[in-house]
């Protein structure tokens, strides 16, 4: 395959069902499998180990897990685990979190920016296996070291990419990050601003935007019944509208929709609450952050992620054939 292309996964699935997809992505010629964690529902770690235990070629990466609730360390030696499984395989994907979750678990998210900086040094040297002393804000280390008795002991190759949404944030990725997980629910034209902090970053170590990796998570609900691809994804739409409206205002969605929408859901919302707020959500928003459609439609509003700089998409399956899907895409996306 000459265009790059990711799977995403989150927990639709069961983890038997999972390693199917992920089997099947790898014959057809995906890149890498990431796997979410988001709410307080399946982590990352255990799926991604199982994909790492049952395939031989395909890349695995976190999509995303957060700097809060592992410490350094613990981020570090997870991953050197991984790495055991599925050498030069494994992409540490990490971000920033969100509230209400965080708060909710009794996390108090504040200096995200020095937080995600610490973490990222940290665990890098740690992969790198250096012996790391660390006296930061957010992360205290004295004088250790990934500890392998058994194994490899040398440095591992496990690239670490930031899942940035904010201007901030996706600055600093520029500057510390091997590459960024540019979310999902964005509009493409949300890239070009995108684009242009990472340089703010990148220019600070010398680097370009070509130095640095742009996956890019796209929801994608493709099925022949244009209106059924088109309602899957509303779905999901609509939720991220009550629960990260900071995501949807940074793709364009008007205010006044957020707030209509943050009127009829509570956090959790109900199915009730869902139901009802999808009648608020039209299609031209649905078509505008996600690639919902004919297989056709599909993989035109793909190519517009990458010609708006995105270098892998990473599509998140909303259809229950999630092999229709994989098979949509097996042969890339270019015209």
């Amino acid at each position: 395959m000459t265009d790059r292309v990711a799977l995403y996964l989150q927990d639709k699935h069961s983890l038997q069902d999972a390693i199917k997809f992920v089997q099947y992505a790898e014959s057809r010629g995906f890149e890498a499998v990431w796997q979410a964690e988001s709410r307080l529902v399946r982590d990352a770690i255990v799926p991604m180990a199982a994909f790492a235990a049952t395939t031989h070629r395909i890349k695995i990466g976190s999509g995303v897990i957060n700097n809060w609730t592992r410490n350094a360390a613990v981020i570090a030696a997870t991953f050197l685990t991984l790495d055991d499984l599925a050498p030069d395989r494994i992409i540490c994907g990490i971000g920033a979190w969100w509230d209400p979750l965080a708060a909710k678990v009794g996390i108090k998210r504040r200096k995200n920016l020095l937080a995600m900086r610490e973490v990222v040094e940290t665990v890098r040297a740690l992969l790198a296996r250096e012996r790391v002393t660390f006296n930061g804000e957010f992360v205290q280390l004295d004088d250790i070291e990934l500890d392998v008795v058994h194994g490899r002991k040398e440095p591992r190759n496990v690239p670490i990419y930031i899942g940035a949404t904010g201007p901030q944030m996706m600055a600093l990725t520029g500057e510390i990050g091997d590459g960024v997980v540019l979310n999902y629910l964005v509009s493409p034209k949300y890239n070009d601003s995108a684009l242009a902090q990472l340089e703010i970053g990148l220019k600070q170590t010398g680097r370009s935007i070509d130095d640095i990796d742009r996956p890019q998570l796209v929801v994608c609900s493709v099925d022949r019944d244009r209106k059924k691809a088109l309602d899957a994804s509303r779905k999901l739409v609509t939720q991220y509208l009550g629960q990260q409206p900071h995501i949807m205002k940074a793709s364009g969605v008007s205010q006044e929709l957020l707030d209509e929408i943050q009127q009829v859901l509570t956090w959790p919302a109900t199915e009730e609450q869902i139901e009802e707020a999808m009648k608020l959500v039209p299609d031209d928003v649905v078509q505008m952050i996600t690639a919902s459609g004919t297989p056709e439609e599909c993989k035109a509003k793909v190519r517009e992620y990458v010609d708006a700089g995105a270098t892998c998409p990473i599509l998140y399956p909303l259809g229950d054939d999630v092999q229709f899907m994989i098979d949509t895409f097996a042969n890339g996306y270019s015209n």
